[in-house]
């Protein structure tokens, strides 16, 4: 073996406290380590299947695909083996010396010190291989990647670096050793061992298997030679997904989604259904209890696993689920592919998209049926997915109206922040002769709460619903309607009262008869920062509000816009007046011009940062305010 051939390297400084967490943190979990290896040895070995289709040379010595778990009870170790696609030494360096490459250091800004905390943490993440350091002081990997002829062992204890060097194998796989700790030797007796793998493993696809336990009835002459273990089966070692729903368990069912989610907690719901006539096809969906670190990277890997009879084709097949469901996992097995099955064929093949709207429309249900019937298990899913799900409406016309059924909002029904109240029950609570459902959009909750756009209604007893998500401007453009209801944004168009109120119109058009001079003068005043000065009767205890035209973008959709980078075109808010508020009676009696000027523009200055918006000139606006002070405490 030459010098060069061995490396001693460092793991990333984020790796280290990942690693020095998960090993401190997840004691509580500690079986958990052989889930993952032999969940990893399984993908690898489907990933060997695939690479088979392609070229057959690569088929070596693994026609018959297995999985091997040995334990010493003497030197206390165990090792996991399989006869997989293997890795090279750079994908070893790459895979093994950093921890998930992708993203790792998103997922660090998220830990909080708290360990008990930062391990639920650790679930969303997947610890993989690194779950091994959990009960091992000391772990060596060795690794032949199918169609090469050296081999790598990889070897670390955990700490500080890792080294890599060359190594003979007979073939293709992966042989992981674990040296174990003093307080996991537990794993180094074989019936131990098993009870994990039937317990987390039964439904793997491919046989786990473990040496026949020997008797103890009869002794062998001393010196003689033992012959070599009989391996025998531990697992059902049969795709969960091909068995018949009423042959598996619940705890099967949970057992399947940590095997693909690689998540600790069980799923919210799951879904098992197979399809058969013009396409044949079976699903297993899951509804996830928590959100994966990633969930807003909507470029990263996401979709289900994908096989074509029962032949493993990828990892993330994203085409078979739109964005907004993107937290969902599982399995998709169809018979309707081409097995060499590209990235290309599945954007442009049709049954991918009659798979794609059934599988969608099946979510959906699951999610409809939740909330039915399982309220609390829905409000947990909407508090951790709902955002997610309110892309919906925009990319898939389709199923917007399940979708809006879906939806929840806070509202000024009640004063908590909590999203809980469905359209179907802000339609059921409207007022008589209501028309439209009612909803204004803010930074954050208090300040839609307190918006001086709703003040009218609130004095009316209308709903409003109360939006502070980034996506909500966008999801109600789109969505449009609800059960025949216009959606009415309070902050946009002219203002006339609710639909039906006579009275609130006659209440206008006295107040422009009678505000002809002021809005005159105003308009004279902040013309340049303005597009126009009206009176309005949406205002009830505020002096002042501002509105944008009907169709035009809301003050905070243009934010977020702009905060991407996106070049807005130049806009001019309308403000509104409430020419009955004690301000504006003072502003209009005011004769000194300067003086009239500077009232017009705090009050326009107070009306921006109502809405939540930054002032463009604060120092000024504090200027006008103190010069102000200064004048009132003077008299």
């Amino acid at each position: 073996m030459t010098a060069e051939a061995t490396q001693t390297m460092g793991f990333q400084t984020e790796a280290k406290r990942l690693l020095h967490l998960m090993i401190h943190s997840l004691y509580s979990n500690k079986e958990i380590f052989l889930r993952e290896l032999i969940s990893n040895a399984s993908d690898a070995i489907d990933k060997h299947r695939f690479a088979v289709i392609a070229d057959t040379a690569l088929a070596e010595f693994a026609t018959d695909y297995r999985i091997r778990v040995n334990t010493d009870a003497e030197k206390k170790i165990i090792t996991i083996d399989d006869n997989g696609i293997g890795m090279s030494r750079d994908e070893v360096i790459d895979n093994l010396g950093t921890i998930a490459k992708s993203g790792t250091a998103a997922f660090m800004e998220q830990l909080s010190g708290d360990q008990k905390q930062d391990s639920q943490l650790i679930g969303q993440f997947g610890v993989g291989f690194y779950s091994s350091f959990i009960v091992a002081d000391q772990v060596e990997v060795i690794t032949r990647k199918a169609g090469e002829a050296v081999a790598t062992r990889w070897a670390s204890a955990g700490e500080d670096e890792f080294t890599v060097s060359e190594e003979t194998r007979e073939s293709s796989g992966t042989t992981v050793i674990l040296h174990l700790k003093s307080d996991a030797e537990e794993f180094a007796d074989s019936w131990r061992v098993r009870s994990v793998i039937k317990k987390y493993s039964d439904h793997i696809s491919v046989p786990v298997m473990m040496p026949e336990e020997q008797s103890g009835d009869s002794e062998d002459d001393e010196g003689a030679e033992q012959a070599a273990p009989e391996w025998t089966p531990v697992n059902e070692a049969k795709a969960l997904w091909t068995r018949s729903r009423s042959d598996i368990s619940d705890d099967e069912y949970l057992a399947f989604y940590k095997h693909v989610s690689h998540d600790f907690e069980d799923p919210l719901s799951w879904s098992h259904n197979a399809v058969e006539g013009k396409l044949e096809y079976t699903s297993l969906l899951f509804i996830p209890r928590r959100a994966p670190f990633d969930l807003w990277h909507r470029e990263g890997a996401r979709g289900l696993k994908l096989y074509v009879q029962r032949t493993f084709i990828m990892d993330e097949a994203e085409q078979f689920l739109p964005m907004y469901l993107r937290f969902v996992k599982g399995v998709l097995d169809s018979n309707d592919l081409p097995l060499n099955v590209s990235r290309e064929i599945l954007q442009q093949n049709q049954q991918v998209d009659s798979i794609r709207g059934a599988l969608t429309k099946r979510v959906l249900d699951m999610l409809s049926k939740m909330a039915s019937k399982q309220p609390e298990d829905y409000e947990q899913f909407w508090d951790t997915f709902g955002v997610v799900l309110k892309e919906g409406p925009a990319e898939d016309f389709t199923n917007r109206e399940k979708i809006s059924s879906l939806l929840r909002f806070a509202t000024t029904r009640d004063d908590v922040a909590t999203q809980r109240i469905s359209l179907a029950q802000y339609v059921e609570a409207m007022t008589e002769g209501q028309k439209s459902i009612y909803y204004v959009v803010a930074e954050n909750h208090a300040t839609a709460k307190n918006s001086p756009h709703i003040e009218a209604l609130r004095h009316k007893g209308i709903e409003v619903l109360l939006l502070s998500d980034k996506v909500d401007e966008w999801l109600m453009s789109h969505l449009g309607e609800f059960d025949g209801k216009p959606l009415r944004d309070c902050a946009k168009g002219e203002w006339d009262g609710e639909d039906s109120d006579e009275s609130a119109k006659e209440a206008l058009e006295a107040a422009e008869q009678a505000s002809e001079a002021l809005i005159e003068r105003m308009q004279g005043v902040l013309g340049h920062r303005v597009d126009a000065v009206r009176p309005t009767v949406r205002l009830t205890s505020s002096p002042a509000c501002l509105t944008v035209a009907e169709h035009e973008m809301g003050a905070q959709m243009r934010k977020i816009m702009e905060a991407a980078g996106q070049e807005m075109p130049s806009s001019k808010p309308t403000m509104e007046i409430n020419i009955e508020h004690p301000l504006l009676k003072r502003l209009d009696q005011e004769a000194d011009e300067d003086r009239f000027a500077d009232l017009a523009q705090i009050l326009l200055d107070q009306a921006v940062l109502a809405e939540g918006s930054a002032l463009e000139d604060p120092a000024t606006y504090v200027s006008r305010l103190n010069k102000l002070l200064v004048e009132m405490s003077a008299h």
